[in-house]
């Protein structure tokens, strides 16, 4: 029996280049299985609505795909030594049950649309799995912001300490930056939920088939209806979905770049359970927050996926080519990256402590010279006399303030805007 969809009688291969050109696909294609399937039971439903097989012919089809499914799912499903992918595979154990029956299912369809329809459902399926995990974060850092929104902080700009600000603005601001980074996913969602399958090699088929058919029973929300432009979108859909996920990955670097420093003795506004922070070998009194170290170091890494996908597809015309294998290689793990940075960034935060007296440190007493500035001027004084007076307090150490802190304009500290943010929020996770 042949192992590869493409093989010829009495035509040998040499080993190296199946090897060579196989690649990870063996490894990676696992992951595909499920959606291979599916996609094949929706393409046997099809052709026999369109009448190239008989209703008699897609029971035996689908009831055969259906006990690979289960396999799948019960992770009994593997592709043989010798079987070059996951498409060859599925093809083969429905041949071995159904004889004629089972080469039946390659009908007005090609690998190349086979493949891109697998990932294009993959990648729907693990945008969504990340959206629901994005969604745990924005939860928490709304309550955390709700929670601790009186506790003021310092505010830095060029690592100086500059203004007042408080864990409220600090934890609601990576939950706001959450929503533009929706908007990025949302739109790569949007563009790999389209239905490619029925383009074959990239110039349709004489044969008969309803591609809208397929697209309803896949649950797509539309198709890519030009067949030259719906292999074009392969290598397409992964830069886009990459951008989502380097935009995300930003997010998450940054709050954890934050989360170092504000860790570190020298600030002291934060701290995590010994058992959440790693010790050293010689120094005993060591409280290291490798957890959010790495979450920065593997995000910094996912931010370098659009320019990967870009170098590997940028020069390439339009067709199919087997450069576009490797995207598969780029965009798998990341989805298992950047999902597992989320989780560890949700069970980190559960556990945060807040230090709620950091801002009583005298080092920061300047930070509120703007407030006394306001002040004066809110009491008739011109701002630039009134920052003359504050500077001349500050040279001569004796400026004092109260503390009293009165931003009450939206999104400042006193009024967050958090049920704002929250339904903004709310509104982009419904149009997935």
């Amino acid at each position: 029996m042949k192992t590869k969809l493409w093989e010829k009688e009495n035509n040998v291969t040499p080993h190296w280049l199946l090897e060579f050109t196989a690649g990870n696909d063996k490894l990676l294609d696992i992951e595909l299985a499920e959606f291979d399937v599916l996609g094949s039971i929706a393409h046997a439903e099809m052709l026999a609505k369109v009448g190239l097989i008989t209703f008699e012919e897609y029971s035996f089809l689908k009831a055969e795909l259906n006990a690979i499914l289960i396999a799948i799912k019960n992770n009994e499903f593997v592709i043989e030594d010798g079987v070059e992918d996951v498409h060859s595979q599925v093809e083969i154990l429905l041949t071995r049950k159904l004889g004629d029956v089972g080469k039946k299912i390659h009908t007005a369809r090609s690998r190349n649309d086979q493949v891109l329809t697998d990932i294009k459902l993959y990648t729907v399926s693990e945008i969504k799995k990340t959206i629901s995990l994005v969604n745990e974060l924005f939860r928490l850092l709304i309550s955390k912001s709700e929670e601790h929104k009186t506790v003021l902080i310092p505010g830095y700009t060029h690592l100086q300490a500059a203004m007042p600000s408080s864990f409220g603005l600090w934890f609601g601001a990576y939950a706001e930056s959450l929503c533009d980074d929706m908007e990025m996913i949302i739109a790569a969602y949007n563009i790999a939920n389209k239905n490619p399958l029925g383009s074959g090699a990239g110039y349709g088929s004489s044969l008969p088939i309803d591609r809208s058919i397929t697209t309803e029973l896949l649950k797509f929300d539309g198709m890519n209806y030009n067949v030259v432009y719906a292999q074009m979108t392969r290598g397409k859909s992964e830069k886009t979905t990459s951008m989502a996920i380097a935009t995300l990955a930003g997010t998450l670097s940054k709050m954890a770049m934050d989360i170092c420093l504000y860790n570190s003795q020298n600030f002291g506004f934060i701290s995590f359970p010994d058992s959440l922070t790693t010790g050293s070998s010689i120094m005993p009194h060591k409280k290291n927050p490798d957890v959010f170290e790495l979450v920065r170091a593997k995000c910094n890494r996912l931010q370098a996926l659009p320019n990967e996908l870009t170098l590997l597809i940028n020069n390439l015309p339009s067709g199919y080519h087997r450069d576009l294998q490797l995207t598969k290689e780029i965009l798998f793990p990341a989805f298992k990256e950047i999902q597992a940075c989320l989780k560890a960034t949700v069970k980190m935060l559960e556990e945060i402590k807040i230090n709620k007296t950091a801002i009583n440190d005298e080092k920061y007493k300047f930070i509120f010279s703007v407030e006394a500035v306001n002040q004066l001027v809110l009491d008739g004084m011109s701002f630039r006399d009134a920052y003359q007076k504050v500077g001349a307090g500050i040279t001569s150490n004796t400026f004092e303030f109260n503390g009293d802190i009165k931003h009450t304009h939206q999104g400042s500290i006193n009024n967050l805007c958090n049920d704002e943010i929250t339904k903004r929020f709310e509104k982009l996770s419904a149009k997935v």
